[in-house]
Parts: C-alpha cells; structure tokens; sequence
C-alpha cells in the first residue's frame, strides 16, 4: 500500500434528527455545495417516509439502508496474465456508503417530472420494502460474487 491511510474525519450530526446518517445522506444528496437545498429535500423525504412507513423516520432510514447493504463485492486482481473477480466482504463503512450512493443514483435516474425530495422518499420507500432499484443493484453486486466465489480464496 502507498502513502498514509488518509483517517476518518468526525461527521456532525444535522440539526432535525441529531443522526450522522441522515447527515451523510444530506452530504450525499448535496449537489454544486448547496447544502440547505439538499437539507430541504432530505427532510421533506424523511417525513413523507414517515407516513408511508407507520414507523418513525429514522427507523424507516435505517431499515431501508439495512435492505440495500452488500455484504461482499467484487474487487478485479491480476493473476498471471488474466484479470479475476475477487469477491471480497465489504467494511460496514462502506456498506454505508454504497448502500447511501446506491440509493441517490437510483433517485436522481428515477427523477423525471418529480420533485427531487419525492423521488428519493420513493426510492427510501421502495428500499424499505426491499424492491427498487438500490436493491437491485445489491442483489446483481452479490449474483456477482456469489458466481466468482471460485477465487475467494485469491483476496
């Protein structure tokens, strides 16, 4: 490995929920540095998430994450003169994150006419019911691995 291990930087929790999650959610929702912007659309989603859900906001947030996160994923490693699909378990930090990255390109994909906070409180929805597109990019992420489990002895 190059270099230093760049350390993990302390995220503040917002303001509404007192929640890094929701925090990081609005960091990744954030687009050109407007955050308030950003702020308004994750809040509005939350709550329309809350009534869809009959469940509290964060609960719905969690759960709906916890739908979309991969457990291994795919890493290229070069063996000889050929190129193998690694799987490799994936760190709950990253599991976050991918599970966050999944879920805005899913809604910005999904956006069309809607509103951005409509488009991601139906994606969150969608996720919380395990179906979506988040979960499918999950599910395609773990056929993947699952296929090439043949070289997991390789990572």
């Amino acid at each position: 490995m190059r270099g230093k291990k760049a350390n993990n930087r302390k995220l503040a929790p917002d303001h509404k929920y007192s929640s890094e999650l929701v925090s990081k959610l609005i960091n990744y929702v954030m687009y050109d540095g407007k955050k308030n912007a950003a702020r308004e659309i994750v809040y509005k989603a939350m709550s329309d998430l809350e009534a869809k859900t009959k469940s509290t906001a964060m609960e719905a947030l969690e759960k709906a994450l916890e739908n979309v996160k991969p457990r291994v994923e795919i890493r290229s490693k070069r063996v000889g003169g050929a190129n193998l699909q690694v799987p490799v378990p994936v760190s709950p930090e990253r599991q976050v994150s991918l599970a966050l990255r999944w879920i805005i390109d899913a809604m910005r994909k999904s956006r069309g006419s809607k509103e951005s906070w409509q488009a991601l409180s139906t994606q969150l929805h969608a996720a919380f019911n395990n179906e979506g597109d988040a979960v499918r990019k999950r599910e395609d992420v773990q056929r993947m691995a699952e296929s090439n489990r043949a070289y997991a002895q390789l990572s």
